[in-house]
Parts: C-alpha cells; structure tokens; sequence
C-alpha cells in the first residue's frame, strides 16, 4: 500500500513495548515490577476524604503539597524538585529539556528501552555503550564528548548497582554535559547518589512511586537536581502543560511520603523475599547477578529462557523475556509476595524436570 501525502508529514518512530498486562484473574504478575503491597492506609484515607467538588478547579500547577513533603523527606529545597506524570513523564521531559546539541547522548546498551526511544522520537543523537561481560559499567567509557549522560542505577533489566564513586566519576569529568541517574529501584536496599546534587549542578536525580511505594496506577515521578537545573526543567514542563498533576496524585503522593514506617516496612518486606528468592532460584539451577532491585535477572544453567517462560506462561506466571543479544538467555522475575514466590519456585521445580 502506498503511503498517502499526509504520512509523508507524521513523525514515525519504534514505540517503547511494556509488559504484558493479562486480562484474566489468578494468574501471577511477575513481569512488569509492581509492588505485590497495597500503598500506605494514609493514601486510601486520603483519597477518601478529598472532596470532588473540588474537580470543578484547576489543580495546583506546582503540586506545592508534594513538593513540600519530598523536600522535608530528601532534605533539598522545593525549588530543586521536579515532578511529572510519572518517572517516564519526568524522564521524557528531561531529555528534551536538556539534551539539545549536535553531540550524542550516551547510555548502556543494555538497560531501560525506553531511552533509545525518546531519542528518536526528538531527534536526539545517540550512541549505546557496551556494559562489561558482568553487566557493569566502565566509567572511562563515559569520560568523552557527548551531549548528555543517562544511566539507570541500579539498572534495569540487570539489577546491578553501580558504586557512588562510579557515578561520581561520570559526573565529575562530564561538567558540560547533564547526567541523568534514574533511581527507579533505589529504595531496594541501594544507596541514592542524591548527595552529589550539593556538589554537582549537572546532576539530575529521577525517582518514582511506582515501585517502593506502590502507586504504579497514579503515576508520580519526580527529580531533583540544583536550583538552576529544575529552574530550566520547569521552563520547559510549563511551555508544554501547566497543569501535569491531578489533585488525587497530589494528595495520595503527599500521604505516601508522609507514612514513612509504612515505606520502610513493606520495602524492607520486598528486600527479605529477594534474598529468600536468590537462594531458591540457586537451588533449582539458576545463575543471577546480584540484584539491588525488586527483580532477579536470571538464568538457568541448562534449560533456555524462552522455554522457560512459555511453560511459566501456560501455567499463569508471567516474567519478562527479551528476544535480544546479550540478554535472550535470561528471565526478569519480579519479587511477588513470600506466597507467590513459593508458587512459582513450586512451578519451576516441575517443568525443570
């Protein structure tokens, strides 16, 4: 079929392909990093008690609820945080706010796929970086012209966590250049590198509620960076739309931060059912590396990850597989509940046979 005068004129790109979201019930989740516990009572009851006539207004433009509430909670000023629609929204809007020269940005080959999509989508120039055979990072890869830096810590899909002195050389020796660290899984146990923010201004910190603090569904990301570089994301976010964040997000997000007890419980929870899972998933024949998330990257000594992940989809389990090099040999398994993670190891044991 031809291609009609107006498709000549659309921007055509490769969308980015989120996981599976099964329509039926009982079957287990494991394929798109979910937390398996609800958010914070304080959310429920905050949602609860907002009055919807309230509908009828714009919401506040700069979510100055949430604001103040991350800035008590990180220690930072409101005027070094950012928040969007999510941390693809906040991460999305970074790269056309600060990637805008002829240079290419750099990022791992392998790590969050939606990164060489936004590239593509605005027309930014890009070149992925081999990770090491380990998975790892080699920081003197990263020391050379470029027009920006973006790196997943720890990363995704491999779990691996990268030191703060790592990070800190790339930042150190990119002064020109803004580095992007998106801490998605940050609150699994790793260490944030949010206290270089005091020492660098080419720093940009992007985190979310979607993984510790269970609120994939309201979708709130948020940055943090210096003064100066949240001054110029704004100019961007509020040249696009002012009004990003619904009142509810606000609300709920603001309730969430506050319950802190609540955030250490359940993310503590997750960490001690990721341990428990690496030594199951030894026992049954699976290699990993070293995961500071709340997912295993994993594969097995003797049976293929396709297979593997068919059978577990026959029976009701869903992970995440790539068909990609360097990585087509390997399953992301999510962290489920103590419950789920029995069901699926039970699983495991059966077509490993």
């Amino acid at each position: 079929m031809s291609e009609s005068l107006w498709e000549s004129r659309v921007r055509k790109v490769e969308p980015y392909v989120p996981g599976e979201q099964p329509q039926q019930e009982n079957v287990i989740k494991l394929n798109t990093n979910e937390n398996p516990f609800p958010p914070s009572p304080m959310v429920k009851k905050a949602i609860d008690e907002f009055n919807a006539d309230n509908f009828r207004l714009y919401p506040d433009t700069n979510a100055t609820m949430l604001a103040k509430a991350l800035a008590k909670s990180y220690n930072v000023s409101e005027k070094q945080i950012f928040i969007g629609v999510g941390s693809d929204d906040v991460l999305s809007q970074a790269f056309l706010t600060f990637f805008n020269s002829s240079e290419e940005i750099l990022f791992p080959d392998i790590t969050y796929s939606f990164y060489d999509v936004w590239a593509e989508l605005y027309g930014i120039p890009y070149r992925t970086v081999a990770l090491k055979d380990d998975f790892t990072v080699n920081a003197e890869d990263y020391l050379c012209k470029n027009g920006g830096i973006v790196l997943a810590n720890p990363n995704a899909p491999t779990g691996v966590l990268e030191s703060l002195e790592t990070v800190e050389k790339i930042v150190a020796g990119n002064s020109a250049s803004v580095v992007i660290i998106d801490e998605a899984y940050i609150d699994f146990g790793a260490k944030s590198c949010l206290p270089l923010i005091e020492k660098y201004d080419n720093l940009l910190v992007v985190q979310t509620f979607s993984k510790s603090r269970s609120m994939a569904g309201m979708r709130i990301g948020f940055a943090i960076g210096s003064e100066k570089l949240i001054k110029y994301f704004n100019d961007v976010k509020f040249s696009i739309n002012s009004y990003t964040m619904n009142m509810i997000s606000v609300i709920a997000g603001t309730a969430a931060v506050n319950d802190e007890e609540y955030f250490i419980k359940t993310t503590s929870e997750i960490i001690a059912v990721r341990e428990y899972s690496k030594k199951r998933l030894s026992e049954l024949g699976f290699i990993f590396t070293d995961s500071m998330t709340n997912f295993i990257f994993a594969q097995h000594k003797s049976v293929p990850a396709k297979e593997i992940f068919n059978k577990l989809k026959n029976r009701g389990i869903y992970v995440r597989y790539w068909d990609k090099p360097r990585i087509d040999n390997r399953l992301r398994i999510t962290i489920g509940t103590r419950e789920n993670m029995d069901k699926v190891f039970d699983v495991l044991k059966e077509i490993l046979k």
